[in-house]
């Protein structure tokens, strides 16, 4: 294991006004003004990349990702602006690039595959053999030019969000294990003249017949066997979904001889977004040890990337960015120096704190993983296997980004998978009260108090929300929740979460809704009959019919954050 990648995409936030925010790519017309750069918004990236590079250094990191190829290749059917507009970034990059090697982190950059705007698609048509020759194309063109660049980490089964602007779009254009196969096997030569390595990344989220990549072994074979490659690297999620606990380790990794890396998250996207503390190191270090003898490249750690929120806090930038910052930390000192977590923990403490006294620290994080377990995420839930179409159904659904449900069909849905939910009630409020004890703790390690303020304050709803889902509706529960979230929105200013209330009633039986979901959602990965008739091709077609009887199970924010709702029937 020699790879330690990190994202870099943390400086190119700062003072991005947007109320939710993409966390997902650099948000490159934030950088421009006119035809051209903001040299004041570059010159502020500049420094704080620099500060960013030598912090993610000391830590252990070796090498970093950048947003995007798109940005620093340029071809002669492209207009004058446009070509102008590129060389700007091309030179604003190297200049990021050398800073990052006078660190010592090696710059790789990253592609979805395949990035558009008008005039790549009047020069590729709907023609697959020219798209594979564009990416080669492009590829060539930035280990050429930019010899300093380690490689390339490639993006197949998710294209641009909604609300993303710019002079490049990406789109999905690999729905086949054998259109995967074919743009690996063409680029792989490419790489192998510049020796560079191709980090060819299995997320997905269940667009196509490749769209299962992420954990169905046949796609996965279609789509790498015999493919072992010195240039070539598998790069997975450690789960069968997004960045979700509760998830077991894939067994893809213990899948063909190819070298794989791990791909994990220390800012939590679903968990917070590190406005309060998450710690993860427990979890990192059991996916760890389950991976020994195996053919692992490293790891790559997301410190800043994923999701959509107004939560802005910068890893190893801002102050108060303490608790991603400890996961990172963590999570490198795990898979670098092959200490246990509770060691990881001590050398952060002893780096970072004057006294010798590491176990209320130790304690703050066993806790805060305690009640991220315990009250984020509904365990009964969490640790039932299901699949939908050609996805894993998150261990998370209740609260999902920066929005809590409450609505009658969460109620009913909620119901149909948990079996004690007076036990689940409890649960939660049992987790709350040791929010309290990580307060005190918090504030006897100068740690930010008013985080776990906060963190108590959103969790007290969360655990509320449980008496909706699994007690007895009543009118003073209903006003309880109606008043909690006024006190809550005066209290905390945006960024928030934000409560969806919604009591009004979901016109269709529990136990009809019950038979449905369990003709929908199936406990096994492979497909079911009913799968490869209904749910993987009628339901593509009956979609749009069956959208507005959905309305209500599907909140506005899952419909236009990322690519949208109606993506996962395609």
């Amino acid at each position: 294991m020699d790879l330690f990648l990190i994202d870099g995409v943390g400086p190119f936030f700062r003072g991005y006004d947007q109320e939710v925010i993409n966390w997902s790519k650099a948000p490159f017309v934030h950088l421009e003004r006119g035809e051209g750069l903001d040299p004041e918004r570059t010159e502020q990236i500049a420094r704080d990349f620099k500060t960013f590079c030598g912090k993610a250094a000391a830590a252990g990191y070796n090498a970093v990702t950048l947003d995007d190829l798109a940005h620093l290749v340029i071809f002669d059917f492209y207009d004058a602006a446009l070509k102008n507009k590129l060389n700007d970034y091309r030179a604003f990059f190297a200049a990021l690039f050398e800073v990052a090697l006078d660190f010592g982190l090696r710059p790789y950059v990253t592609t979805d595959l395949l990035f558009f705007n008008a005039a790549i698609d009047q020069h590729i048509g709907s023609n697959d053999e020219a798209a594979r020759r564009f990416a080669a194309d492009a590829c060539r063109q930035l280990f050429r030019d930019f010899p300093m660049v380690g490689g390339i980490i490639t993006r197949i089964g998710e294209a641009d969000g909604l609300d993303v602007e710019g002079d490049f779009h990406s789109r999905l254009v690999i729905q086949k294990p054998s259109q995967a196969r074919k743009m690996i096997e063409t680029l792989i030569p490419v790489f192998a003249e510049f020796d560079r390595l191709l980090i060819f990344r299995t997320w997905s989220v269940g667009v196509g017949r490749v769209g299962d990549i992420i954990w169905n072994p046949e796609t996965f074979d279609a789509v790498f066997r015999g493919l072992e490659n010195d240039h070539l690297i598998i790069s997975m999620k450690h789960g069968q979904s997004d960045f979700f606990r509760y998830l077991p380790l894939s067994r893809l990794f213990f899948r063909g001889g190819h070298r794989k890396l791990v791909e994990l998250q220390a800012r939590r996207e679903y968990e917070g977004f590190g406005e309060y503390p998450s710690f993860i190191g427990w979890d990192h270090e059991k996916i760890r040890d389950q991976l020994v003898g195996q053919n692992i490249a490293g790891v790559s750690v997301w410190c800043q990337t994923g999701g959509w929120s107004g939560f802005r806090r910068l890893t190893y930038l801002d102050q108060n960015a303490v608790w991603n910052e400890i996961n990172t930390d963590v999570t490198i000192r795990l898979f670098r120096d092959g200490v246990t977590c509770d060691q990881a923990i001590q050398q952060y403490y002893r780096e970072n704190y004057p006294d010798p006294h590491w176990r209320p620290f130790q304690e703050l994080l066993r806790l805060s993983d305690e009640v991220i377990k315990e009250l984020l995420y509904i365990e009964d839930f969490a640790t039932r296997e299901r699949f939908f179409r050609r996805l894993r159904v998150p261990p998370l659904v209740t609260v999902y980004w920066r929005h809590i449900v409450a609505n009658h069909f969460m109620r009913k849905f909620m119901r149909c998978y948990v079996s004690d939910g007076k036990r689940a009630v409890k649960q939660g409020f049992r987790a709350l009260k040791k929010i309290k004890r990580m307060t005190a703790l918090a504030d006897q390690l100068g740690l930010p108090v008013e985080d776990l303020r906060f963190q108590y304050d959103t969790f007290r709803i969360i655990a509320t929300v449980r008496e909706y889902y699994f007690l007895e509706f009543t009118e003073e529960l209903e006003k309880r929740l109606i008043a909690m979230k006024a006190e809550y929105e005066a209290k905390h200013a945006e960024p928030r979460y934000a409560l969806m209330l919604d009591f009004s009633r979901f016109k269709l039986r529990r136990a009809t809704l019950s038979l449905m979901l369990k003709m929908m959602f199936r406990g096994e990965r492979g497909y079911r009959l009913f799968d490869r008739v209904v749910t993987l091709n009628l339901l593509s077609l009956l979609y749009p019919l069956l959208k507005r009887f959905g309305k209500k199970a599907v909140p506005d924010f899952a419909a236009e954050s990322a690519m949208g709702f109606d993506s996962i029937f395609k």
